[in-house]
């Protein structure tokens, strides 16, 4: 989540003093985090169904389909949740991952959830949508022709928060929904993921000082929290270096799968489309990663 500061500023001459006390106000540092406008254009999902309604809220998963699929198939499936601060962002963030999966075998879904920008929500609605899309996806598991024990979570930077959620806190679930289905991916594919947000350290502690311990994941992981892979640059402003090798101990030290990629001298959202060499670069180590769990087969066909 870069910023991107815009400074608004008149022309200088005689005004009158009011006139001035206007310019000292219109003068200011209007700061944009990058995320909330990226928008991946020259994608199209197969079809768009709603998983959820909240109020007069439709939420839609944004679905790719490999070639010549069918709902009597039992792939492997892949949900990605953009990122954005929790307060803006796109789905198509991922329609290149998506389409890339869905190439290789994969059902691929780039997830809508509630953000502040449209919805005046808390990151408490994002984790609730997170794990109303997983559940969704494994309920309909007969129509979308996926194997519901091959469910892969993904997501960059607050949407990986949303992701590793899904499989590490047991709070936040949506009212009403049927909690015996299992909101729990079963691997992680996480992109500058922010996935500490304690009081040292972590990310946005402010906006979630109340329920931060059940909000973050790693100050959740345990001895079922699914095998995972991290992308992080190494001169990322938000999330350090130091955050990802403490999470990927913990997670070792819970008897957990944890591979941590470092990209040298890279920032916050190095991995996205339009960066061509390291979008290439991570993707690959994706599909790698998710061949060993026997999700797809065969070498990465990235050229």
């Amino acid at each position: 989540m870069k910023t991107l500061s815009y400074r608004f500023t008149l022309p200088m001459f005689s005004l009158p003093m009011f006139s001035l006390l206007l310019l000292s106000v219109l003068s200011v540092s209007v700061s944009i985090p990058a995320a909330f406008a990226l928008e991946t254009k020259g994608f199209s999902p197969d079809k768009q169904p709603v998983y959820k309604t909240v109020g007069d809220t439709e939420l839609k998963l944004h679905v790719f389909e490999p070639a010549d699929h069918k709902a009597t198939d039992s792939r492997a499936v892949a949900v990605f949740f953009f990122g954005g601060g929790w307060v803006g962002g796109s789905p198509s963030q991922f329609y290149p991952h998506c389409e890339y999966l869905a190439s290789r075998g994969i059902v691929a879904i780039a997830a809508e959830y509630r953000i502040k920008s449209k919805h005046n929500t808390t990151p408490k609605e994002c984790v609730k949508d997170g794990k109303s899309a997983i559940r969704w996806v494994r309920q309909h598991a007969s129509e979308l022709g996926i194997d519901p024990n091959k469910v892969i979570a993904g997501g960059g930077s607050a949407g990986g928060h949303v992701a590793a959620a899904t499989a590490t806190t047991d709070a936040f679930n949506e009212n009403g929904e049927d909690t015996s289905v299992s909101c729990v991916p079963n691997a992680l594919v996480l992109f500058n993921p922010v996935f500490d947000n304690g009081p040292v350290g972590g990310w946005s502690h402010s906006k979630v000082k109340d329920y931060w311990q059940d909000i973050s994941p790693a100050h959740n992981i345990s001895g079922t929290t699914p095998p995972t892979i991290v992308f992080l640059g190494t001169k990322d402003n938000l999330i350090p270096v130091a955050t990802a090798e403490r999470f990927k101990k913990n997670m070792e030290a819970n008897g957990r799968r944890c591979e941590l990629h470092l990209y040298e001298d890279q920032g916050h959202g190095f991995f996205n489309f339009g960066k061509s060499e390291y979008y290439q670069a991570t993707v690959k180590a994706m599909d790698q990663f998710l061949a060993s769990l026997g999700y797809l087969q065969g070498e990465p066909t990235l050229k």
